[in-house]
């Protein structure tokens, strides 16, 4: 399913591109010429995005039609076709650059994310994304991320209550930020969940002597520590690890037996997957 915004953002994109015309396109195709395209993958990964670009051909021109052969989510290897794109060749080729650009940046972080889930199997740990996304492209990313296998954290400010450092040392304290969220979400009628940043064991033993959370993030706790922390916490909050953590550290993370780890990379350092719309 579409995240909400997709039309808005797909007309933004070719309008980007296409401007008041692709003046190639339109001086060396005839007007009534049709033809095909099929979207060749160049390299292992995740593929996404199949969905997005059916819309992306619908919302362009509705004489193009898709004919799919893999969907969002599989694992592709170099040499396999995911779809055949048929229509006028016109408006295949103003397509082509936008459709592409969709595709490789959410295969690339897909088949990232697929990396850091598997590296993580059977430990019972869950991978999260960030906040850390492309400004406007927040949606497809975090579906990206989905189709990876890992799951998204809050999709921005308004969903979650997260009282990070910066909200501790200016609230006073934690036990400060966490008594001044309660009393605003009474204020306002909210029932968000409550997430706290800690630093060192010493936050910690605040928070546990305060509770009144749902999940404590454990930042740039080296893997002996945060195995630590999350047997003092036991049962009483979910755990999460974040800061750093990296596919050759990931699994020694998840193995201490934290419910999440949270991974920045997934969407602001993950390359694209090599991708390519040809002719037929």
């Amino acid at each position: 399913m579409l995240p909400p915004g997709t039309d808005e953002l797909i007309d933004r994109a070719l309008r980007e591109d296409i401007g008041d015309g692709d003046h190639t396109s339109l001086a060396t195709m005839p007007a009534d010429a049709k033809g095909a395209v099929r979207l060749l993958v160049k390299q292992e990964g995740i593929l996404a995005g199949v969905e997005l670009a059916a819309e992306v051909a619908r919302r362009f021109d509705g004489g193009l039609s898709m004919h799919p052969y893999l969907n969002d989510g599989a694992r592709v290897k170099p040499g396999e076709v995911a779809f055949h794109l048929m229509g006028p060749e016109r408006a295949l080729l103003m397509v082509e650059r936008v459709l592409l650009n969709f595709m490789q940046r959410m295969s690339g972080i897909a088949s990232l994310t697929r990396r850091f889930v598997d590296a993580v199997e059977g430990t019972g740990c869950t991978i999260l994304d960030t906040r850390k996304t492309t400004p406007t492209l927040r949606a497809i990313e975090k579906w990206a991320v989905r189709l990876g296998g890992g799951a998204n954290h809050r999709h921005g400010l308004y969903d979650m209550i997260m009282i990070k450092d910066n909200h501790v040392d200016m609230a006073g304290g934690i036990a400060q930020a966490i008594d001044a969220v309660h009393a605003y979400q009474e204020s306002k009628g909210l029932d968000l969940r409550i997430e706290v940043e800690v630093r060192d064991l010493a936050e910690l033993e605040q928070v546990l002597q305060r509770g009144g959370v749902h999940r404590v993030m454990l930042d740039n706790f080296p893997v002996r520590l945060l195995a630590k922390a999350v047997e003092l916490i036991g049962e009483r909050f979910e755990t999460e690890a974040s800061g750093g953590i990296t596919l050759d550290t990931v699994r020694d993370y998840a193995s201490t037996g934290v419910d999440y780890i949270s991974v920045g990379a997934l969407t602001h350092s993950a390359p694209s997957l090599d991708l390519s719309l040809k002719a037929m």
